[in-house]
């Protein structure tokens, strides 16, 4: 008896000793990692408490002496805004869209590029390349040079058809929006893709091959249950950054015309550098960031519920 409480003292000892010297380690680690931490910290927390404690004030930049507590004010201005609500579903339309054109073209520019063919490099390369174009450049490209109803290439061709040719930002403004970010982002999504196609076990498809699978049959239960995780890092980066979309409208439609291109950031900056009425604006971000957890987590239990769905079958 006396044995196995002195076994069972040791043993907690030891685990006890285990533990502080688990902790010693990690100690340093946690030292190197605080500033950064801290820093990434306050680079989140204070821009978002600002915006927050200026959404309760009643503050223009043209009247700042009148400056003061308006409650839950500048909300109800929002909700009751119709520019707010034309802002609202054209950021909607707009991500859903682009999400459906980055990600569908994508996966099918990944599957072409996954295969071996004479100049697949060049062709990799050319296809990729839209990507590292900034986003006013992108807006100022397809402006002048493809878009424009005189000098536009596409104007050029439909001409050359014997057709008439159409003013494509005045007439089709947020098509023109859509083509213009999903040609942007595409090669974000064909690179995502094309790695994760890449670590795909080639015994994998043999051995459904072997089994007398189709294509169809080794795409649906092979390639996109192995892609289940990109797709989902995929959709997730880009609908952050398509809910942010503002150079590419900013140098080209104005937001318009009327409101037809005017999505949240866009409306954001209407309101911040044109009424400069900073509460107003601060409203509408806060306004942008529920949106964009909402459709995070949309988004996060959509894709999810596709992975376990596949993994079931």
């Amino acid at each position: 008896m006396t044995s196995e409480v002195t076994a069972k003292g040791t043993g907690t000892a030891g685990s006890a000793s285990g533990q502080g010297a688990s902790r010693r380690r990690r100690a340093p680690v946690k030292r190197l990692m605080a500033p950064a931490v801290i820093f990434l910290l306050v680079w989140m927390i204070v821009p978002l408490g600002m915006t927050i404690y200026y959404s309760f004030q009643n503050y223009n930049l043209m009247m700042p002496m009148m400056r003061g507590f308006a409650g839950i004010g500048n909300y109800a201005i929002l909700l009751t805004d119709a520019t707010f609500w034309d802002a609202l579903g054209n950021t909607l339309v707009l991500v859903v869209a682009c999400l459906a054109v980055t990600v569908g073209l994508g996966l099918l520019l990944a599957l072409l590029f996954n295969a071996t063919f004479i100049g697949r490099g060049v062709a990799r390369t050319l296809a990729i390349s839209p990507f590292f174009v900034m986003p006013v450049v992108t807006g100022l490209i397809w402006k002048n040079m493809l878009f424009h109803p005189v000098y536009g290439l596409i104007s050029w061709a439909m001409r050359s058809l014997g057709l008439e040719p159409i003013d494509w930002l005045a007439h089709h403004p947020m098509l023109s929006i859509i083509i213009m970010i999903s040609w942007e982002w595409t090669p974000f999504a064909l690179l995502i893709l094309l790695t994760g196609l890449q670590s795909l076990p080639e015994d994998q498809i043999e051995a459904v091959r072997l089994d007398g699978a189709n294509r169809w049959q080794e795409f649906r239960h092979i390639v996109i249950p192995h892609l289940g995780q990109v797709l989902y890092v995929v959709v997730m980066l880009e609908s952050i950054f398509f809910l942010t979309s503002f150079a590419e409208i900013y140098a080209t439609t104005s937001g318009g015309p009327g409101t037809a291109t005017t999505n949240l950031p866009y409306y954001i900056y209407l309101n911040a550098f044109f009424q400069y009425d900073i509460g107003l604006s601060s409203a509408a971000a806060i306004g942008a960031v529920i949106l964009a957890n909402i459709f995070a987590i949309f988004l996060i239990r959509f894709v999810a519920g596709n992975l376990n769905a596949g993994s079931a079958r």
